[in-house]
């Protein structure tokens, strides 16, 4: 299951990502951000729990979640930059991978306390 949502939200992403613009209205400076931030968050939320399944060691799981995260990102920037109307942005980058970490740490304390109330 998590496997299927892991791959239609990177499709979701990559679709949102290939439109010229996206109709946002602007409450604040640089929300942006943020919008990557959360939905890179959602992706790392569902990275960890599809790798989890995969891996006995949460450390693993956590560092493959990450790094499937962050190259998502880094493709996913790649790919704006072919879109008429986007660009890449290093800084989006960051938000991305700074989303997909502070969920995928809370996941993984969680986690972690889950399995030692457990033993």
């Amino acid at each position: 299951m998590w496997l299927t949502l892991l791959v239609v939200y990177c499709g979701v992403i990559f679709y949102l990502s290939h439109q010229s613009s996206l109709p946002t209205p602007r409450l604040f400076p640089h929300q942006d951000k943020l919008f990557h931030a959360t939905a890179y968050g959602i992706l790392g939320f569902l990275a960890f729990a599809y790798f989890k399944q995969l891996f006995a060691e949460l450390r693993t799981a956590l560092i493959i979640a990450l790094v499937f995260s962050a190259l998502y990102g880094a493709s996913d920037e790649w790919h704006q930059s072919f879109v008429v109307g986007r660009d890449a942005d290093i800084f989006d980058w960051f938000a991305d991978c700074l989303g997909a970490t502070l969920v995928i740490s809370v996941m993984k304390r969680f986690s972690a306390k889950k399995q030692t109330t457990i033993q």
